[in-house]
């Protein structure tokens, strides 16, 4: 790999530093599926990640500070939905107390497994889903309806990544058929299209990044890993590519548009590469690499406005390992204190540009940025209200809120007491037999 340092940047000399062991969230047991997924999710408030559990469908959602609860099985949250369906919690700005065993609203429309979920980044509860049955469907949450439709015409095949521009007009997706296309949902045309971006036969993952641009990274037919970047008005040549290495694992691309920084992690690797991104040749500059002795399993990405700008951190990974999380902070050396305005321009903030009714109506924006000087502090959560009322047709099981519980619900609520009770005395028995057949040893 040719490895061209920006030598004028200021991200030259960015770094690395794992979390100390009591900062670490451990007994983590993450999920064995084989999907090329991050199994990782973080926010300014919490973490999420997928957890191994017969069944599957299992998942851990805790408060950022709170590293030792994991070992508790009060915050085990299971989930039992069909594999075709998805789900969308609400979790409580000061974590769980109580299992959750209801979703606020539960989409079905999928036919088979859906592999990827990715959240509108301007329009509110706008979700998008990508399913095993090779379609994609963007949802109104706030209705429970999926409102638009790309059916297996568009991708014939298995598809491997979905990628929103930055102001939601368009979505970027690789598919097994080894075509990345750039896509208007709303019209649910193919704007663009590049046939074989990478000669191989892995899988591919394309995101938007500055200017238009697209990063794809894939393997050449010799299997060696590439990351190339790709103007989407002229897709016949990439505007860079470079060869990594030769290992197998599927790199997943993480940007940062406000450093222009892309973050390649690899699942079984044990190093994180990162690029800089400019807007005159070569475009694609190597960085540097942090380096780990563990592999990885799955990776998180923090949000700009959840990093510690006082640090000059500019960003924050959360990599799985087989049984925890390690935070690791990416930081760029400076010796004041002071805010670096040139680090932390302003970034996109929590609320929502547009509704869901303006974006369907056509109207793009860009997200509403916020300043990270004064540094931030994560809102208090907005209830999500599903309103059946303004269903567009499509079947939905979100179910209606309600002041007081049916007499439906109490009665099944009393039987599934009186199970339990039944369950904690029949142990409480098997306990008994059990000490007094060792102390009769």
């Amino acid at each position: 790999m040719s490895r061209q340092v920006v030598r004028s940047s200021k991200f030259r000399h960015v770094f690395g530093q794992p979390a100390k062991a009591d900062q670490c969230y451990e007994d983590v047991r993450v999920s064995q599926t084989t999907w090329d997924s991050g199994f990782c999710a973080v926010n300014p408030k919490f973490v999420a990640l997928i957890c191994e559990a017969s069944g599957g469908g299992a998942f851990l959602v805790l408060p950022l500070g709170k590293t030792r609860a994991f070992s508790h099985p009060e915050h085990r949250e299971a989930p039992v939905s069909l594999a075709s369906s998805l789900q969308v919690w609400e979790i409580p700005d000061g974590g769980l107390t109580l299992p959750l065993r209801e979703s606020v609203v539960t989409l079905e429309g999928h036919t088979k497994r859906v592999g990827i979920v990715v959240w509108h980044p301007t329009a509110q509860n706008v979700l998008l889903s990508a399913g095993c049955d090779n379609v994609i469907l963007v949802w109104d949450v706030g209705t429970g309806a999926a409102v638009l439709t790309l059916g297996s015409d568009v991708h014939p095949d298995t598809i491997y990544s979905v990628d929103w521009s930055r102001d939601g007009a368009l979505i970027c997706t690789s598919c097994r058929d080894k075509r990345v296309r750039i896509i208007e949902p709303r019209k649910g045309t193919v704007v663009a299209e590049k046939d074989r971006p990478h000669e191989g036969t892995r899988p591919v993952r394309a995101v938007f990044v500055s200017d238009g641009k697209i990063l794809t990274t894939g393997f050449s037919r010799m299997s060696e890993r590439q990351v190339a970047l790709w103007d989407t008005k002229h897709l016949e040549e990439p505007l860079s590519l470079q060869e990594l290495d030769t290992s197998s694992g599927v790199l997943l691309p993480f940007f940062d548009p406000d450093t222009n920084i892309v973050y390649l992690c690899g699942k079984g690797d044990s190093s994180i590469r990162y690029f800089e991104i400019t807007s005159e040749a070569p475009f694609l500059h190597y960085l540097s690499m942090f380096s780990s002795k563990e592999s990885q399993r799955g990776m998180g990405y923090m949000p700009k406005r959840g990093l510690e700008v006082n640090k000059c951190e500019i960003a924050r990974f959360y990599k799985l390992h087989e049984r925890r999380c390690e935070p690791i902070a990416m930081t760029v050396p400076r010796k004041s204190d002071l805010f670096q305005e040139d680090l932390y321009p302003p970034t996109a903030g929590p609320d929502a540009a547009l509704t869901a009714e303006e974006w369907l109506g056509g109207r793009d924006a860009g997200p509403l940025l916020i300043s990270l000087k004064d540094g931030y502090v994560p809102p208090k959560s907005r209830e999500l209200r599903v309103n059946r009322g303004l269903d567009t047709g499509r079947r939905k099981t979100a179910p209606e809120a309600s002041g007081t519980p049916s007499s439906d619900t109490v009665a099944r609520l009393e039987e599934e007491m009186k199970k339990l009770q039944a369950t904690v005395q029949e142990l409480q028995q098997r306990l008994d037999r059990l000490e007094e057949t060792v102390q009769a040893k």
